[in-house]
């Protein structure tokens, strides 16, 4: 477990450091004078900081509960991982009647097919809007003010200046824990032992494709090509012979809904650690040479593929494993493996395999056959949403508290955007009341 060094605490003996702050100006290393842009005191009930799916959902259910509502986002569209990380179809299963159902249906998604991210950017500020909440796009988080057990306020730069957000609750949906870790929570990274953690990828679509090539090519079964050869062993021999990545014996491909067009799953960039700057330079350059190998691949072995081309890709690196925050429980692999169900549950029977795609190696690094182990639907408790040591703060998304390999099957979409409803409902009601804590 680890303990963020990285916050600023301010307290009865820091009030002059805090208004120097708060100014806009702090003196350091005598001459020296660093100056900021023109900062601003917000005020709210909630705070949601990360606009990706369980930001999304956290947002909404708060503002539809009647809180006034703000929503920090570091990039100029909404939806993280769904638009801006290209990642489709969005998976996961958990009960009916959640806000991941109506964002499908506003989506016109029919079955398994992936979404059209185009039209997901206007659907979530559309939605966002009408409910009320106000969203700061082009905001990056930058820092918490803790005064005792509470976040006091959520530090952020924006492209008019900083903005100080003050509320009676706040929700880390950052994906990556960073409200939590600013506000000193500890936390979990990597799996046991070495602590790697699940490579990074950027997934991108495919155009020119024959339109009678209609089978999905994923890494769950062994389909047999129209050319007699078998799909996952084709791939297999090509990362052996280094026609592909030594890192991708897999190519998953989802069919979109337009005829002729996939989603590629296939990269994977090993060793990176996320906060690191030089680790992110070296993914990018690796991933997109990966991603001309992969395309070469396809256009000469898979029937049907000889012509395709890269229509778009992912704007930022898909990022399945960082931070997890350390709640009052931490979810376990026998949970997740033996369906338990929880009095506090905050998203009921959550349903998908333990996947985790190696972090050390290609492929899968669990499997049971071709497939990843399997889960049975099991509850998540609030008590994982609840982090250690600050009572007014609430995480959703693939930062709350779990194993590594819990954490492998209740990371993906339609999970997040659960838990962020569930964590909206609670903030709300918490703010309303003005309990202090969430409980």
């Amino acid at each position: 477990m680890s303990v963020p060094t990285r916050s600023l605490v301010i307290d009865e003996h820091t009030d002059i450091a805090k208004e120097k702050v708060m100014e806009g100006e702090m003196k350091m290393a005598g001459e020296i004078i660093y100056k900021s842009g023109d900062r601003q005191r917000l005020s709210y009930d909630v705070v949601v900081a990360g606009g990706g799916p369980a930001g999304i959902a956290a947002a909404l259910e708060s503002a539809r509960s009647g809180a006034r509502t703000a929503l920090i986002e570091r990039y100029g569209i909404l939806g993280g991982n769904l638009t801006s990380g290209f990642v489709g179809p969005i998976m996961g299963l958990v009960s009916e009647g959640t806000i991941a159902d109506e964002i499908e249906r506003a989506l016109d998604l029919r079955l398994v097919k992936v979404q059209n991210m185009e039209r997901a950017k206007y659907v979530f500020v559309r939605m966002l809007t009408e409910a009320g909440v106000d969203i700061y796009y082009q905001t990056l988080l930058a820092g918490v003010a803790v005064r005792g057990e509470r976040i006091d306020a959520a530090v952020a730069v924006g492209k008019c200046g900083i903005f100080d957000f003050h509320a009676e609750m706040y929700i880390d949906a950052t994906g990556d824990g960073d409200m939590a870790y600013y506000a000193g929570c500890p936390y979990q990274m990597g799996r046991e032992g070495d602590n790697l953690v699940q490579p990074v990828s950027l997934m991108f679509t495919i155009c020119g494709v024959d339109p009678s090539q209609t089978q999905d090519l994923t890494c769950w079964d062994d389909t047999v090509l129209t050319s007699g050869k078998k799909y996952l062993q084709l791939c297999k021999d090509a990362c052996a012979g280094g026609e592909l990545p030594p890192t991708v014996n897999k190519v998953r491909l989802y069919l979109t809904q337009l005829p002729g067009e996939r989603m590629v799953n296939a990269t994977q960039a090993n060793g990176i650690d996320p906060f690191s700057a030089a680790d992110l330079q070296r993914a990018e350059l690796d991933l997109r040479t990966q991603i001309e190998m992969v395309v070469a691949f396809l256009r000469a072995h898979v029937p049907g593929f000889e012509n395709i081309w890269v229509k778009a890709g992912a704007s930022t690196l898909g990022v399945r494993e960082s931070r997890r925050i350390t709640g009052d429980y931490i979810l376990q692999d026998l949970d997740v493996v033996t369906g338990r169900k929880f009095e506090d549950v905050a998203v009921h029977n959550v349903n998908f395999p333990i996947d985790i795609h190696n972090p050390s190696g290609a492929g899968q690094a669990e499997t049971e056959g071709l497939r990843p182990h399997m889960a049975q639907p099991y509850d998540i408790p609030f008590s994982c949403m609840r982090p250690l040591g600050i009572d007014n703060l609430c995480t959703a998304g693939r930062c709350i508290s779990g194993t590594h390999r819990a954490h492998a099957s209740y990371r993906v979409m339609r999970v997040c955007m659960a838990m962020g409803q569930a964590a909206g409902a609670v903030a709300a009601v918490a703010a309303a009341r003005k309990v202090g804590a969430v409980k």
